[in-house]
């Protein structure tokens, strides 16, 4: 099996573009990846998905120990089989959602006890069985186990799930091994103290790791917050790896961050929107279940070519949002994806041809003109 690598192509500022190698195919960098938490990105088929420009997808350990288990789907012959999806699978640690999503957690120095938000089962993660079970799944790039607290924080709290989530990511790089093909992925954390950032970007280097992901940010410090800690956190991280933004974000949010030198994000934001009946445009967000739409013949956006814009009015996705009808967070979903890799492309094409600024001058400036007016 080849290996995992990095390749730089360019640079315009502090972005970055380039090309990550993996066995199961070439992601291209600056790169945005769907969320498919639980063995799926809602609302779109994996055919789909790949249509809309992306080249990883984001599963993770919690959802998929739950239910339906990694063992089963080890039996199964592994994420990717189960979920039909052929290309790279990047899985979450787990860490994030035990932390935001489990009750009667009990977290010590050997990992967090915790009880299920699906049925209350008490289970247990370590750096150990979070990186068992991201090898059953058969995760192209497995993530390490952490502690992300929630902001505002004390510089004490994050100085102590900082130093916790070091000592973790040094058990997850012992227990991954040598897996060739696999990379794993150290997570910076620190909140918004640029002295805790550096300590933890130094520990993360002296370990050594495939890709380096900044942690513990989108978690309620707004942006202002998250662009002064990115400002200098990627360049903290070796240049020759992957830097990964965990949780990010909204279209303005996915350009700052690649001005500040990111190369991967995902969120769940484009599928959730979708299904709210939210579609994400170059002219800013639509409220499909505004009454103005009812009678409007329009696209979503006349120069987007995805299916719900190619083919379907604003009308009768209004309309079909009303009813309650399931094509209506499919088609949502399909083009807020599709809108969310246009702006990658846009953005590895202007990096590569110097022109950042300018791109980002007219995706601004596109955004506060707003959104059309109905006829």
């Amino acid at each position: 099996m080849s290996g995992f690598s990095f390749t730089l192509n360019g640079t315009d500022g502090k972005a970055r573009t380039g090309v990550i190698d993996t066995p199961r195919g070439r992601i291209r960098t600056p790169a945005f990846m769907p969320v498919g938490t639980a063995g799926t990105v809602k609302a779109m088929l994996p055919e789909s998905v790949r249509a809309t420009g992306a080249d990883i997808v984001l599963g993770n350990t919690y959802h998929l120990m739950l239910r339906p288990g990694a063992e089963r789907i080890a039996r199964l012959g592994g994420l990717h089989r189960f979920m039909n999806w052929d290309r790279p699978i990047l899985t979450d640690s787990g860490g994030f959602q035990v932390m935001s999503l489990s009750d009667l957690r009990k977290l010590t120095e050997e990992g967090v006890t915790f009880a299920s938000h699906v049925d209350g089962s008490r289970h247990f993660l370590s750096p150990e069985t979070s990186m068992e079970i991201q090898r059953q799944l058969g995760s192209d790039i497995v993530m390490a186990f952490d502690e992300c607290p929630a902001l505002p924080a004390s510089h004490d709290r994050q100085a102590e799930a900082m130093r916790l989530s070091m000592r973790w990511a040094q058990r997850s790089r012992d227990a991954f091994g040598d897996r060739p093909g696999h990379a794993l992925f150290g997570i910076m954390q620190g909140g918004v103290e640029r002295d805790l950032r550096e300590e933890s970007a130094s520990a993360l280097r002296a370990i050594g790791f495939d890709g380096y992901a900044i942690g513990g940010l989108a978690v309620g410090e707004g942006q202002a917050a998250m662009f002064d800690v990115l400002d200098y956190a990627a360049d903290l991280l070796p240049a020759d790896r992957p830097r990964y933004l965990m949780g990010v974000g909204k279209p303005d949010d996915i350009v700052g961050a690649v001005q500040r030198g990111v190369d991967m994000m995902d969120c769940v934001l484009p599928s959730r929107s979708g299904r709210t009946g939210q579609a994400w445009t170059r002219r800013g967000q639509v409220n499909i279940k505004n009454a103005r739409h009812a009678d409007d013949p329009r696209p979503l956006d006349e120069a987007c070519t995805c299916p719900a814009c190619a083919s379907y009015s604003r009308a009768y996705l209004h309309h079909v949002f009303r009813a309650g009808e399931m094509i209506s967070g499919m088609l949502l979903t399909w083009h807020n994806l599709h809108y969310f890799q246009q702006i990658m492309q846009g953005m590895r094409d202007a990096i590569t041809a110097g022109t950042l600024d300018g791109w980002v001058a007219d995706f601004h400036a596109a955004r506060a003109a707003g959104d059309i007016e109905p006829v």
